[in-house]
Order: C-alpha cells, then structure tokens, then sequence
C-alpha cells in the first residue's frame, strides 16, 4: 500500500471525525445488534496463514512483519461489536499491506467468565500451532459464540484440539497472559472493545481511536500519524478519539 501524503485538507477531515465521534460516542455504546452477524470469511490456517515471517508466538499478528504502521486491537470475544468487526477489520487489512493487526485481549467483566474462558482457547491453540492457528481459533470462537457473555453452546468443543493445546488449557499460562493485557489496557484507561491503537513504528507515534473505526478514518488517522512524524521528535503518545462503521 502506498500511504497517502498527508494534505492540510486531510487535517481538516481528521478534525471534524474526532469532533463527530465525541458527540456520537454514548449513542454507540448504547447499541447491541439485533441479530447475529453472517458467518465472517476468514480464511482457514492451511488456506491463508498468517506471514511467515512473523514470531510463533504472543503477540499475535496478521498481515506483514515488516509494515510500518501496526493496529493494535483490545477486543473481548464475547463482544458483539468486536465479532462484526473481526473479518471487516481483516480485509481492510489484507487490502494495505504497509499495515499489520496485533490483538491484545480486553475480556470484559460484563462478559465473564465466558470472555477469558474463548481468549484462553485461542491462546492454547496459538501456543500449540502458531500465528495462523491462533487466527483461526478467533474466527471460530466469534462464528459459535452466542455472544453478550453467553458463551458457546452447551458442548461445544473446538474441532481437533490437539495434546499440546489441551494441555496448555489445564495449565496457568493462558491465565496469566491474559491478565496481564488486561492489566496493561486498564493502565492506559482503556475500557471498552473494540478499542484500536495505531502505531507508527517508525517515529514510535501512536493514536487511540475507539469504536469499529471506518477504513478513510483509518487511513486519515495515518495520514495524521505520519505527518505529526516528520514535524516533530517522536513522543509517547497522540490522544485522540475517532468512531465511525466499519471499514469499507
């Protein structure tokens, strides 16, 4: 993908999407889908893998190791937003390159216990087959799950669990994984899902952006990033907010 360069009109954009999603933000929240979304496209581990190149283990990344900007995302598997955005959030990805997806987990207590019950699934079935595997068990925890903290279906088990997963179930480590991220999101006063946090790791710059982010507001939002880059030293932090559909 080739980023585009950032334009004093793009800034104006960018301004008058984070004043919108200020005002728009309580209505959000306030919504829950009416019925469950269609069951996404993500490709199967053997069909599509995450890049090769990426490490084997935590943390999980699709797309290119190697993209300059990553979009970390604090999502809870037993989020109804997070579930529709999953494979929305998944092609806009495939279609920019230059960009990579990282999640990081964010169960939330309204969903309890059935959210790290799926996030210990899928970091047991990453530990035991990989990047590509990890990816996969997400799809088919959001594809099963009855979402809102129901969980799976009385049951239900994941499709060929193998020893090594298993025997990562019966053990600790998921659980201390999970709490860590979680520990780490409520640090930085995140505390609903989807949450996206855009890095630059170029300049070290990132940008905070909440809600099931638009694919233009995604790409204005790097745009920012990237112009902020050349005019100054690189800082902690940007704090900004932006909400808006899915990405196209």
């Amino acid at each position: 993908m080739r980023i585009p360069r950032f334009a004093p009109s793009r800034t104006v954009l960018v301004v008058a999407l984070l004043m919108a999603a200020a005002l728009t933000t309580a209505a959000w929240l306030g919504l829950r889908p009416q019925s469950p979304p269609a069951e996404p496209d993500f490709p199967s581990a053997e069909a599509t893998p995450a890049p090769a190149t990426a490490p084997a283990g935590p943390p999980w990344r699709y797309g290119r190791a190697d993209a300059r900007f990553t979009v970390v995302e604090y999502a809870d598997l037993e989020c109804p937003f997070c579930r529709a955005y999953f494979a929305v959030l998944k092609r806009w990805i495939d279609a920019h390159p230059d960009v990579s997806w990282q999640w990081h987990h964010l169960p939330l207590p309204l969903h309890e216990p059935a959210a790290s019950a799926g996030a210990r699934l899928v970091e047991c079935v990453g530990e035991a087959g990989g990047q590509a595997a990890f990816w996969q068990a997400a799809e088919w925890v959001y594809t099963h799950t009855r979402g809102d903290g129901q969980g799976l279906p009385e049951g239900l088990r994941y499709p060929d669990l193998t020893p090594a997963a298993q025997q990562c179930l019966d053990s600790d480590r998921p659980d201390a994984l999970i709490r860590a991220q979680s520990a780490s999101a409520a640090q930085e006063g995140i505390k609903v899902t989807p949450t996206l946090r855009l890095q630059d790791r170029q300049s070290g710059k990132t940008l905070l952006l909440h809600g099931p982010v638009e694919g233009d507001a995604l790409l204005s939002a790097i745009d920012l990033l990237a112009a902020s880059a050349a005019a100054e030293p690189a800082s902690k932090e940007m704090p900004a907010e932006s909400l808006g559909d899915m990405p196209r």
